[in-house]
């Protein structure tokens, strides 16, 4: 029989409504319950499309004597973790800095009112190799809470207490300078400096990345490192050598099985040092963050190859993680069936490959494309501790076309139409295969990410079905997702909106999507609405007393802390676009309190970055903008017209200083944008051509009109 489960909306929680644990969802029955019956709640946090928590669901929370225990002892809760971040980030934490390891399955075990006192990640079964299994871990706790209950208690309430210091103090006080604080300029020199000294020095020369395996994709490293180049210069040494850190670990992060080279889109690791063998699992906020990094290194280094990449990212979400509403998708598994009618399903079932299988697809062209992507009879996973990959091949490019195409002696253009037709044959080939489970589930943050990504790669890659993808996506969240009334926004739909309000992530992801499509397209209303939910942001999430954004409400009474996001890992910290958000609206529209807020925002997290930058690189690109003098573009004329087109494409072939755009549309989008920035109301196009007003700290050069022209005067800024 269904456990209460099987009425939730998320797919992670309705995957175990068939289990024997009596699970409830987090939520205030869940904690009455716990405290009625006095029974401390064991809390299980993952998601959908997640590996481990497939196998410890397999193992442990289907076996009826394992259930038998957590019902009678424990209070047991579910938690999607893209539903919840805020109760995901608070669990974490503590888990983290009690074990000193993290990740999902998340096994936390609380007292009835929410504080932990256990946790851990995946558990086996029963006991292994000298590590304590499951059922023997739940059996020690429901004895020490018998038996030892005042003491549990009472370190949790300890723990609670040094949790919520942290949060208010950040790092140790005995770590910080005396005397009076640096200024925000020589302040940042230093943390500038020790951040990309740690990026270059743990860098992996011949395989990209940063550190050793698992390698994971770290966007807000990439961004760094290009900001870095244009402060520095991208023709300087150091900036020629932050382009080559970032280029080159895109290049290999390309090359190897984190990239679905037949479908598009990254998976979320790599378990190896050369990006070969990865976790299955593909993330929407990996293909939004991942895509604009191709962009990036599209426009530093001018290689097509990167533009290329980002195209295949587009393409796959648009095909794949699109829903006929217009929204994206927030994941689809690692795992899948091994065939149709089977019950049998393995990771990565859906992207491998037998050489037999690929000699059958693609016949006179197998020999061709198995040399260029290393393909071996007896499968080509060396790193393969499961024993999962056995006479498997996970197709990674070993070699240069070139080299290939030579090898073959065939002219490069032939070669590379001839891998575009084999990829293409073998998209065709595995569409027949059973498809991974897809998180149908929208999250506002994950859109708002993606809509940025969509945006640039409307104006780097000059796409105008990037501009309606993205558009169609912000016309969903703000019809389905934002009460109109109170101005709130929601966290996720699925078959209808979720009651669970929105994060400070999902405002400022949300925020600077609508900041970049309004750049892309220069529709006002973007802006508009950008410029109301930073207000509703900094209602319900500023910290009056001393700066920054709290990433809960606090009027949810089942969190037991509020925390301040200081890391930029797998998605940037909310603080850090926000940052970024309020410089932006500073330079557009001149916001009343924004620069301080920005400012009050980063010195709410210095003791963080000035201690550790290389844990905010995307908070460092914030502080470069706030040192930097206002640059804008203004491009008056007809948006839709082929000369401002034309003007516009060139502001975005090159990498360089961040400036704003405005438009001077000569309708209600100037007008709007006059009663804000005087000056723009007697911005016109010149002799009935479109132009570009080029202004510095508010100070505007001669107006131009030829895209040379323009083009020249931005190369010698």
């Amino acid at each position: 029989m269904p456990n209460r489960l099987a009425a939730e909306r998320s797919p992670y929680l309705r995957q175990h409504a068939d289990n024997p644990v009596d699970w409830l969802p987090w939520g205030r029955e869940a904690l009455t319950r716990a405290q009625t019956e006095q029974k401390p709640i064991f809390l299980s946090i993952g998601y959908s499309t997640c590996h481990w928590c497939h196998v410890m669901a397999h193992e442990s929370f289907k076996n009826p004597d394992i259930a038998a225990v957590l019902n009678a002892h424990f209070v047991p809760v579910k938690v999607d973790r893209e539903e919840r971040p805020d109760l995901d980030r608070v669990y974490m934490t503590y888990v983290q800095q009690t074990t000193g390891h993290g990740g999902w399955p998340m096994s936390v075990w609380l007292t009835p009112e929410g504080k932990p006192f256990y946790g851990g990640t995946y558990f086996p079964p029963d006991d292994r190799h000298g590590r304590a299994g499951f059922l023997s871990v739940l059996n020690a706790i429901a004895r020490h809470w018998r038996e030892q209950r005042a003491k549990i208690e009472k370190g949790a309430a300890e723990v609670v207490a040094a949790l919520q210091r942290h949060a208010i103090e950040g790092p140790a006080r005995e770590d910080r300078t005396e005397g009076a604080p640096a200024l925000l300029h020589e302040a940042a020199g230093g943390a500038f400096e020790r951040g990309y000294q740690y990026f270059s020095e743990t860098h992996d020369a011949r395989w990209g990345g940063f550190g050793g395996a698992p390698k994971f994709p770290r966007a807000a490293v990439l961004h760094f490192l290009f900001r870095a180049a244009v402060l520095q210069g991208a023709e300087s040494e150091t900036g020629r050598e932050a382009i080559d850190l970032a280029a080159l670990t895109l290049q290999r992060m390309a090359e190897g099985g984190l990239h679905d080279v037949i479908g598009g889109g990254f998976h979320r690791y790599a378990v190896d040092d050369e990006w070969h063998v990865p976790h299955f699992e593909k993330m929407l906020y990996d293909q939004a963050q991942i895509a604009v990094n191709m962009l990036e290194a599209r426009q530093a280094a001018g290689r097509e190859t990167f533009a290329w990449i980002a195209r295949g990212i587009f393409d796959y979400v648009r095909r794949d993680l699109t829903g006929p509403h217009g929204a994206f998708y927030s994941a689809e598994d690692a795992d899948s069936h091994i065939a149709h009618g089977q019950p049998e399903h393995a990771e990565g079932a859906f992207y491998v490959w037998t050489k037999t299988e690929l000699e059958t697809a693609l016949g006179a062209n197998a020999a061709f494309f198995c040399v260029h992507f290393g393909v071996k009879d007896g499968g080509n996973v060396a790193h393969d501790p499961h024993g999962e990959f056995t006479a498997k091949n996970i197709l990674r490019q070993t070699r240069s076309l070139a080299l290939t195409a030579r090898d073959f002696k065939f002219e490069l253009s032939a070669a590379e139409d001839k891998l575009l037709a084999c990829l293409e044959k073998l998209r065709e080939v595995r569409a027949c295969r059973p498809r991974p489970h897809l998180d149908d589930k929208v999250i506002t943050a994950w859109n708002g990410l993606m809509i940025s990504a969509l945006a640039k790669g409307a104006q780097v890659l000059g796409v105008p079905g990037h501009l309606t993808a993205a558009t169609r996506a912000v016309e969903f969240i703000a019809r389905e997702l934002h009460d109109a009334v109170t101005g709130t926004l929601y966290r996720s739909w699925r078959e209808g909106r979720s009651d669970i309000p929105g994060f400070a992530e999902d405002y400022a992801y949300l925020i600077q999507g609508l900041l970049d499509l309004y750049e892309a397209g220069f529709d006002v209303r973007w802006l508009q609405w950008a410029e109301k939910l930073q207000t509703k942001m900094d209602e319900l999430f500023w910290d009056t007393e001393r700066g920054g954004y709290f990433n809960s409400r606090a009027d949810d009474p089942s969190v037991i802390l509020r925390l301040k996001e200081d890391y930029d890992g797998a998605e940037p910290a909310p603080n850090s676009v926000a940052a970024l958000n309020l410089l932006r609206f500073d330079w557009m529209l001149g916001t009343t309190g924004a620069r301080d807020k920005a400012l009050r925002t980063i010195e709410a997290l210095r003791p963080h970055w000035s201690r550790a930058p290389h844990a905010l690189p995307q908070l460092l690109v914030a502080v470069e903008l706030a040192l930097e003098t206002p640059r804008t573009v203004v491009l008056a004329g007809d948006p839709g017209a082929a000369d401002f087109r034309a003007l516009a494409a060139v502001l975005h072939e090159k990498l360089g200083p961040r400036r704003a755009i405005l438009a001077a549309d000569g309708g209600e989008g100037q007008r709007w944008l006059a009663e804000r920035r005087a000056y723009l109301a007697e911005m016109k196009p010149l002799d009935g051509r479109a132009t570009a007003y080029v202004c510095e700290n508010f100070t505007c050069q001669q107006p131009l009109y030829a895209p040379e022209t323009l083009r020249t005067l931005l190369a010698e800024d």
